[in-house]
């Protein structure tokens, strides 16, 4: 117990309780202290699957003359990026305007008032040290330097992703999403997928754009780039092929090499996106992957009340990928009479060879292929195959298994549910619909409390007023439920949400909307434009917004979500990846949904998987309907107009 942290629920901070720095968690009576005692404060920030935070800690924050130092003369604040996302933003974005770059672990000096003067990532000791005395030495012998140096880095975290006056608005053209797509496309790797550099992330909005954009314009191009990189990172050392799920990002332009750690939000993302390219591409590998990535995650982070965790650490034994990794030995020893076979299949020779004996499963044909070169009949390789992952998953589970963060976050949560339900309208299965459920009981029965979204809960506690993030992605689950089960209570609820949003969140001119509500405590209100991993929290909720304009009959939030498009429309050209999302909600205004009106909500769950998506489905009780329609009816609009009511969605499915 050699600082604070002891006290803390966050798995990431207890990780730091044992260190003999003298952490503090963040708290606005950090900064008071830091004036009183007239000391530079130290903002670490990382997160608990975070393999260099990790190593970061062992060579500086465990060792005895950093701590010493660091004690006489700073006052040392440890984050949770994902409790205190807000946190986050502020100081990554004044680290990436001091130096041009960012990640995690993030550490971050300022002023005893909050103000940046210097910071980076990871640093070995040596370098490390010399950065705690220069920064001791400036601020006690050219104190007004430091002054002037910290009111321009916070001036200029005012002016990052700031918008207070809105754009005029005009009208969209298909020529921005052509002009997106153009320039994106010259940084394609047209031979492993994604683009030409590395590490590559898996950043599911991108490819959501890119197929949604290849769709609506019926650009063939596009659509093989999109296949191609699905089929890469699927077949790829990123992707989990014995256990299912999603690392972080691949270190190499391969997709081999992964970053171990598995996070939920990547994973929710990645099995709507997989679910979406199945229903338009027939691939029986992304049904696998969706398949595989639920098992995982009912498997290794589902807790009782029917959240699920946050996240797997990258290591264990103190060594980065040891559980996921095997050598040819282990493989012979598990499999006497076809070991060639899984040593065929799953490349442990060496194209999947990593370091030290261990090689990472990967994988380089679709399942006919190999079948047709072993000369094996698809059906019975499939049945081999399993009881072949069946064995290996055995044998894993025997090794010492990564760390697990058990906080609860609503936004990663809220993300999966939506996955969920698309792989319920996709595939029809019922396990998805009440996984979902369970999610979204959780939201609103738990962390929905006194009008107020908690953001955490951590050992069964509720905890830190939700962010921009948990209500948009909540209202898009909840809008998503109500369109798959017909509950009225979760759209009543979304639309809840949508006017907290409003009166919270929301800028009321420019209509963007803050990351977070008003907090005296942070020395800038800050707005997150830029899609990333995530989707950016006002492309999100402009989404929301949106899709609340039809279901509630709000005519403003559709000019909301018009206005914050039309805000960041120019420019997004220049930077498509980034821009992904906001991509698709252009798309949207450029060929709107159509409408499903159903007046019976009886039978939701077997008529939604047959409804084409994108789609508006809204149910109506017998005569609370403004139209007189028949019993049982179904009546599709697009295009302005409503055709004639009908029984059965096959003659529905005739007017698209």
């Amino acid at each position: 117990m050699a600082n604070q942290l002891h006290l803390e629920s966050s798995p990431y901070l207890l990780q730091h309780a044992s260190n003999p720095i003298h952490w503090v968690a963040w708290s606005p009576s950090v900064f008071e202290r830091a004036k009183a005692e007239d000391k530079i404060v130290l903002i670490s920030i990382g997160y608990s699957a975070c393999h260099w935070c990790h190593v970061m800690e062992h060579e500086c924050f465990e060792d005895e003359e950093v701590a010493n130092f660091m004690n006489a003369h700073f006052i040392a604040v440890k984050v949770d990026r994902e409790e205190r996302p807000d946190v986050d933003h502020i100081y990554m974005t004044a680290v990436q305007l001091m130096t041009q770059k960012g990640g995690w672990p993030l550490n971050c000096f300022t002023l005893p008032d909050g103000r940046p003067i210097y910071g980076g990532t990871y640093f070995p000791k040596d370098q490390w040290m010399h950065v705690l005395r220069s920064l001791v030495h400036t601020y006690a012998n050219d104190r007004a330097k430091a002054l002037e140096y910290a009111q321009q880095v916070r001036e200029g975290i005012a002016r990052a992703e700031l918008i207070d006056a809105p754009v005029s608005t005009g009208p969209f053209s298909e020529e921005k999403a052509h002009e997106m797509v153009v320039r994106w496309a010259r940084s394609f790797d047209t031979f492993e997928g994604g683009t030409n550099r590395a590490p590559k992330f898996p950043l599911p909005n991108n490819w959501k754009f890119l197929m949604r954009y290849a769709l609506q314009f019926d650009e063939e191009r596009i659509h093989k780039h999109v296949q191609l990189s699905l089929d890469k990172m699927a077949f790829g050392g990123i992707y989990d092929q014995i256990g299912g799920g999603f690392t972080r990002y691949s270190v190499d332009v391969l997709w081999k090499v992964p970053h171990f750690e598995k996070m939920l939000y990547d994973n929710g993302q990645l099995i709507e996106l997989y679910a979406a390219a199945f229903a338009q591409y027939k691939t029986p590998l992304y049904h696998d992957v969706v398949r595989q990535t639920v098992a995982f995650l009912v498997r290794e982070l589902k807790a009782e009340n029917g959240a699920f965790y946050s996240a797997l650490d990258a290591d264990s034994e103190g060594e980065e990928g040891k559980f996921y990794c095997w050598n040819p030995e282990e493989i012979r020893a598990l499999f006497p009479t076809n070991s060639q076979r899984v040593i065929d299949y799953f490349n442990i020779n060496q194209r999947g060879y990593w370091e030290a004996n261990n090689y990472i499963p990967l994988r380089t044909q679709h399942d006919h292929d190999f079948a047709k070169q072993q000369g094996l009949d698809i059906n019975e390789w499939l049945k081999e195959k399993e009881q072949l992952i069946d064995c290996l998953l055995r044998a894993r589970s025997e090794r010492t298994r990564p760390g697990l963060d058990h906080k609860q976050i609503v936004s990663w949560n809220a993300q999966l549910a939506i996955g969920l339900l698309r792989a319920f309208q996709v595939f029809s299965e019922p396990e998805y619909l009440l996984l979902a459920r369970g999610i979204l009981n959780w939201i609103k029965q738990t962390q929905w409390q006194n009008r107020t979204l908690l953001r955490i809960c951590t050992n069964g506690q509720g905890q830190i007023p939700g962010f921009l993030e948990d209500y948009a992605h909540s209202i898009l689950a909840a809008l998503r439920f109500y369109e798959c089960s017909a509950e009225r209570e979760f759209l009543e609820w979304a639309i809840e949400l949508g006017h907290f949003v409003e009166q919270e969140f929301q800028h009321p001119e420019s209509k963007m909307c803050f990351f977070s509500q008003e907090d005296q405590t942070h020395i800038s209100r800050t707005m997150e434009l830029n899609d990333n991993v995530m989707p950016s929290s006002n492309s999100a909720m402009a989404q929301a917004f949106y899709e609340l304009a039809f279901y509630a009959a709000k005519p403003e939030w559709l000019a909301a979500a018009k206005q914050m498009l039309q805000n960041v429309y120019d420019g997004m050209e220049n930077y498509s990846s980034g821009y992904s999302n906001w991509g698709l909600l252009l798309l949207e205004f450029l060929a709107p949904r159509t409408e499903w009106h159903v007046l019976t909500s009886d039978k939701a769950s077997e008529l939604v998987p047959q409804i084409p998506q994108p789609a508006f489905i809204s149910y109506h009780q017998d005569n609370a309907c403004s139209v007189a329609y028949p019993k049982g009816a179904i009546s599709v609009c697009s295009f302005g107009a409503c055709h004639a009511p009908v029984q059965r969605i096959e003659e529905a499915l005739k007017y698209l």
